[in-house]
C-alpha cells in the first residue's frame, strides 16, 4: 500500500505554458521527495497549477523507491532513482556564454513567453531569465546552446533550492533541440545535482542536442559553477504537440 507523502502545489510563479507547470521546477520538486542522486520523472500530463496534488511513495520491481503526484484519480508525474550518474554537456566560458544571450531565438519567436525558466516575458526578480543562444558544437559537432544565469534573492536563502536548479536545467534542452521548428513540451528528465547553484553569483548552463525520433527529441544539459565546478546535469525527452492544445 502507498504512503501518502505532504502535497505538493505548482504556484503560478513556476509556469511553463500559461496554465501549467514548467516541466523541470515541477519534475525537481517531485524529485526532492526522494534521496538525493540521479532521479528520472515523467511528466503524463500538464501539471496543474496552484492545486494540491496527492503525492505517494512508490517501490518499483528492484525496491527502490519512487514517487509519484496525482490530481485525484489522474496521474500528473512518476519519479524514480536512475541507475547511472547523467553524463555532462561539455562546458564553455562565462564570457562566450554570456555573449550567447545575443542570439537567443526567443526573442524572435516564442511559443511559451511567460515560462518561468526561459520566457521573455519574466521580468527580473520573476523569471529565470535563462536566454540560451548558439556556440560551438561540441567534439562530436552536436549543437551546444549556452547562457549565464544569476540566482535573483527572491528565489530566497543563500541558495536556489532543487525545483529551480532542476527549472535552469530544463528549457535550454530544448533550445539545443528543434523548438524553433516544432512546438514541444517535456515529457520526462533525469537529472543529477551535485550542488546548489548559489544566489548572486553568475553560472554558466550548457545544452546539447542529441538527436530525434519521430515525436521525439533527446537534449540534454549541464550547470557550472563560476569557478568551473559541475552543479548537475540532465537529459530530456522532449514531445511534439499541436498548437491548439495550448491556444
Amino acid at each position: 500500500m502507498a504512503d501518502t507523502l505532504a502535497p505538493l502545489t505548482i504556484p503560478p510563479r513556476f509556469r511553463g505554458p500559461t496554465s501549467s507547470g514548467n516541466g523541470g521546477w515541477t519534475a525537481g520538486a517531485l524529485a526532492s521527495y526522494l534521496a538525493p542522486g540521479p532521479v528520472r520523472v515523467m511528466l503524463r500530463v500538464p501539471p496543474p497549477l496552484d492545486v494540491p496534488l496527492t503525492v505517494e511513495t512508490v517501490t518499483d520491481e528492484r525496491g527502490h523507491d519512487g514517487a509519484r503526484a496525482l490530481r485525484d484519480d489522474v496521474l500528473v508525474a512518476e519519479a524514480a532513482p536512475a541507475e547511472a550518474d547523467v553524463p555532462r554537456v561539455e562546458a564553455v566560458g562565462a564570457d562566450t556564454a554570456r555573449a550567447a544571450g545575443a542570439s537567443y531565438a526567443g526573442h524572435r519567436f516564442h511559443p511559451f513567453p511567460s515560462c518561468f525558466a526561459c520566457g521573455t516575458d519574466r521580468g527580473e526578480g520573476d523569471g529565470l531569465r535563462i536566454f540560451p543562444g548558439r556556440v560551438a558544437d561540441d567534439a562530436e559537432d552536436r549543437v551546444r546552446v549556452a547562457a549565464t544565469w544569476t540566482p535573483d534573492p527572491s528565489l530566497g536563502g543563500d541558495a536556489a533550492s532543487l525545483a529551480v536548479t532542476w527549472a535552469a536545467l530544463d528549457c535550454i534542452g530544448g533550445w539545443a533541440g528543434d523548438l524553433e521548428e516544432r512546438l514541444m513540451v517535456l515529457g520526462s528528465m533525469t537529472a543529477q545535482v551535485r550542488d546548489l547553484p548559489r544566489v548572486g553569483e553568475e553560472h554558466v548552463v550548457v545544452g546539447g542536442a542529441r538527436g530525434s525520433s519521430g515525436r521525439r527529441t533527446f537534449t540534454a544539459a549541464s550547470l557550472y559553477a563560476a569557478d568551473g565546478r559541475l552543479l548537475g546535469s540532465a537529459e530530456h525527452v522532449w514531445f511534439a504537440v499541436s498548437p491548439e492544445d495550448f491556444s
